[in-house]
């Protein structure tokens, strides 16, 4: 199905987000997984390209695929676009059409050392090469904005862009506190960017875990997650229940 009818006939839409097998793993390892996550029945499930965003494209297609074939679940292919060119690009989306995926998450990914971006240096510019050639396009969104991107009014411009290039879903990095997508809804319809947008929750299982986010993602801890953290401190097992129920709580 195309996600962008999907958004249109529901009003609360719920999905999964997995990241592929290894490159040294059979995609094998990922079945169970899609099969336990496909058994509560998602609206969809996306896949990631990996960590870090610039992973093997070639297993998330893969993993796509059977999400949508195996187990009759909407899928989501993510894509990323730093150091991609034109003809990288074209066999990326040739790809994508040979795993019959219809739907694919643009990105703008880690930009690779030693290499400027020419031909796509942001996911705006991925966006409507792959709405041209027939794909629902999402984009990312960043609540909080992203890391690379200090000021709340550009940000929000450059989702304008976004949206304004073909993308007809977003998809918002992870936030620990409401109140921050409150504030960022708002900016968007002030904005007239009126994509339906779903949000990334996701748990924090362990005192590591949560520290990688935080700097990677940009996120803010608020109070009661850092109350946890001291309460937890000594007791792994105890912070992981916590976690999970916190992020229950943000539904």
């Amino acid at each position: 199905m195309i996600l962008s009818k999907l958004f249109q006939n529901k009003k609360a839409v719920y999905s999964f987000e997995i990241f592929p097998p290894k490159p040294t793993a059979e995609l094998s390892a990922v079945q169970n997984t899609i099969r336990e996550l496909s058994a509560l029945s998602p609206d969809y499930i996306s896949v990631t390209c990996s960590a870090g965003g610039c992973g093997n494209k070639h297993s998330t297609n893969d993993a796509a695929e059977i999400i949508q074939s195996d187990f009759g679940t909407v899928c989501v292919a993510h894509l990323t676009c730093a150091g991609a060119t034109a003809s990288s690009i074209a066999a990326s989306i040739e790809d994508l059409r040979a795993h019959n995926i219809e739907n694919v998450l643009a990105l703008r990914g880690d930009i690779p050392a030693g290499i400027e971006p020419a031909e796509f240096r942001f996911a705006k510019d991925l966006i409507p090469t792959l709405a041209d050639a027939g794909f629902c396009v999402g984009a990312a969104a960043y609540p909080e904005g992203h890391i690379d991107c200090i000021d709340p009014k550009v940000n929000i411009e450059h989702l304008k862009k976004k949206v304004d290039a073909g993308a007809s879903f977003l998809v918002t990095q992870l936030f620990f506190d409401n109140d921050y997508f409150y504030r960022f809804r708002e900016r968007c319809t002030s904005a007239r960017i009126y994509a339906p947008i779903t949000c990334g929750i996701m748990p924090f299982l362990s005192k590591q875990q949560i520290q990688r986010m935080v700097f990677m993602c940009g996120a803010s801890l608020p109070s009661p997650i850092i109350k946890l953290l001291a309460r937890y401190e000594d007791d792994p097992a105890s912070l992981r229940q916590a976690g999970i129920e916190y992020t229950c709580g943000q539904q």
